[in-house]
């Protein structure tokens, strides 16, 4: 065996360091209260940007910060539907006169599902 290899030592997060003389980063704890009534505490870095919002770690509520900090509402973007990025390419009328020729094009049995059409040959040649 190596001498390197550290004998007896599990695998996993056991650490053989020291904490002398490591200089923590300077915290914070912020408060927080959800809808239910619980209030609970999350410890943060002096430098981080503090969350108006936390989830709450009893009932998964959305807890709002008791230090005063308040929730910022973005403009968001209208939804964008498919109808209207279609009416940026084409117009009504356009639009109108695709169906047309698509509609005439089903009747006529040239597109759309095969069974449909197998239908129409046998009352074509009955009639």
């Amino acid at each position: 065996m190596a001498e390197r290899t550290l004998r007896g030592a599990r695998l996993g997060g056991q650490s053989f360091e020291d904490e002398r003389g490591i200089e923590f980063a300077a915290r914070q704890q912020v408060g927080y209260r959800c809808p239910q009534g619980h209030d609970f505490e999350i410890t943060m870095s002096v430098e981080a940007e503090v969350p108006a919002v936390w989830e709450c770690p009893r009932c998964g509520e959305e807890g709002l910060s008791t230090d005063g900090i308040e929730k910022v509402v973005k403009a968001e973007k209208p939804v964008r539907t498919h109808w209207d990025m279609l009416l940026e390419r084409r117009s009504v009328k356009e639009l109108e006169d695709i169906l047309k020729e698509r509609l005439q094009l089903l009747r006529d049995g040239e597109i759309g599902p095969a069974h449909l059409h197998r239908a129409n040959q046998r009352k074509r040649k009955v009639s």
